[in-house]
């Protein structure tokens, strides 16, 4: 699974730990993310992600 980070302020979401504070369990990929779910640090939302190489 890829990590993804918010272009708006470099919070990284990554996959093996998921977010537990935001309720993302860890083992949760992005894509399966609630639409509505919102950076944990910035607000912003799921659109304002990118991939990790």
């Amino acid at each position: 699974m890829k990590k993804y980070e918010c272009t708006a302020c470099g919070f990284i979401y990554d996959p093996a730990k998921g977010h537990p504070g935001t309720g993302v369990q860890p083992g949760t990929a992005f894509e399966d993310i609630p639409e509505d779910w919102v950076c944990p640090l910035c607000g912003v939302g799921k659109d304002m992600f990118e991939p990790v190489n």
